[in-house]
């Protein structure tokens, strides 16, 4: 009988935007490839894609008519493999596994764990869960070393975790349209001067984003950053709330807001240096895209920047929530515009480690050992 695998995520923009590749190889080696998220549409080497009715509020009931959901999936279909991915769907893809007799492997991507250590008894929400868990969690691939450092404290893989690179980035995708040929025409397409100094944040509008306190440490350095702008590229629930921030900070046309892009190198080609502030990352791929690309970069201190920012070599790291700190990062970036070069030819240099051709044979090396000891061992 051909054999599946399920990849499960809460978005299917996840899926498309960092793992293709490995559904395609799936593909290739024989498996029959399912996705699963939230929202209906179609996923490239997916032959099958399914929705799941979850909803991003952790609490909502709605979950729990997911959990059923995939366990009818999982029961019906009887997968050999399910790949999970981003808290919440991999929350309900795992707990659907509870009590079944015969289930699936599973292997768990950590995208970055939603709790830490300074976050006290407010880290229980999201770590219990985990722990609740971990019995069904045959590997955890994680990819910074807090989150790794986590997993192995609280046990929350039945192995102990895999540290990897990222998913991949296709560097030379980001680095062919940085010329100086090429970047007046892209400028031009933005609506971008070529005396203007472009700061750009690509993520999700949500609270652990935080493009609000990004808005605000934006206000407070302009007035001494004539021709400073500030590109809020990407989709969410947030996206009304900080148009409406913006104008509030009498910010105007200084902050663009074009929702989602397609094409992400052409816009880093056209911009001068990325930022961040957001509140918790695994490994943010928007920040590997803009070093790729040749960006230094300023972000909040947090997991998942600090494994990509070395303070003053490639960008700079500021503390979080602190707005007058990111306030001086982006002044420094916008007056030492030399030295924010050579930074960002630096993170070009950086960026090698997390490329496709270094993530792609660890993570499917990952994914064929666990394959061998399930099917030589058991659960």
């Amino acid at each position: 009988m051909k054999k599946k695998v399920l990849f499960c995520a809460s978005t299917l923009s996840h899926l498309r935007n960092f793992h293709l590749p490995y559904l395609k190889a799936f593909g290739e080696m024989g498996y029959e490839v399912w996705a699963a998220a939230s929202d209906v549409g179609k996923v490239p080497y997916a032959h099958t894609v399914v929705t799941l009715p979850m909803k991003k509020k952790l609490t909502s009931p709605q979950n729990l008519t997911a959990i059923l959901a995939a366990r009818r999936l999982i029961c019906r279909e009887g997968f050999s493999l399910l790949s999970t991915h981003t808290a919440l769907a991999s929350g309900v893809a795992r707990a659907a596994l509870m009590g079944m007799k015969r289930r699936p492997l599973v292997v768990h991507t950590v995208h970055g764990y939603l709790f830490g250590e300074e976050d006290g008894m407010g880290r229980w929400p999201y770590l219990l869960p985990e722990m609740l868990l971990a019995p069904l969690t045959d590997v955890a691939m994680v990819m910074n070393r807090e989150d790794e450092r986590l997993c192995r404290k609280y046990r929350l893989a039945r192995r102990e975790p895999v540290f990897i690179p990222g998913m991949g980035v296709d560097l030379e995708r980001f680095h062919r349209n940085r010329t100086p040929e090429a970047r007046p025409r892209l400028r031009e397409r933005w609506g971008l001067s070529p005396e203007d100094f472009v700061f750009v944040c690509a993520a999700e509008f949500s609270p652990r984003k935080n493009q609000e306190a990004l808005l605000r440490a934006f206000a407070k350095a302009a007035p001494e950053m004539p021709g400073a702008k500030l590109i809020l590229a990407g989709q969410g629930d947030l996206f009304q709330r900080c148009r409406a921030l913006a104008g509030e900070l009498s910010l105007g046309k200084r902050v663009l807001f074009p929702g989602f892009v397609e094409d992400m190198p052409g816009l880093y080609a056209a911009c001068d240096c990325a930022v961040s502030a957001s509140r918790r990352e695994g490994l943010p791929f928007h920040l590997m895209e803009a070093m790729a690309s040749s960006l230094p970069a300023a972000a909040s201190d947090v997991k998942g920047h600090q494994e990509l920012i070395s303070s003053g070599k490639n960008g700079l790291l500021f503390p979080l929530d602190n707005r007058k700190g990111c306030a001086l990062a982006l002044r420094w970036l916008y007056t030492h515009r030399q030295e924010a070069v050579q930074m960002g030819r630096r993170g070009r240099e950086m960026a090698r480690q997390y490329s496709l051709d270094q993530a792609f044979p660890k993570i499917m090396e990952v994914y064929e050992e666990a394959v061998r000891r399930w099917e030589g061992m058991g659960p």
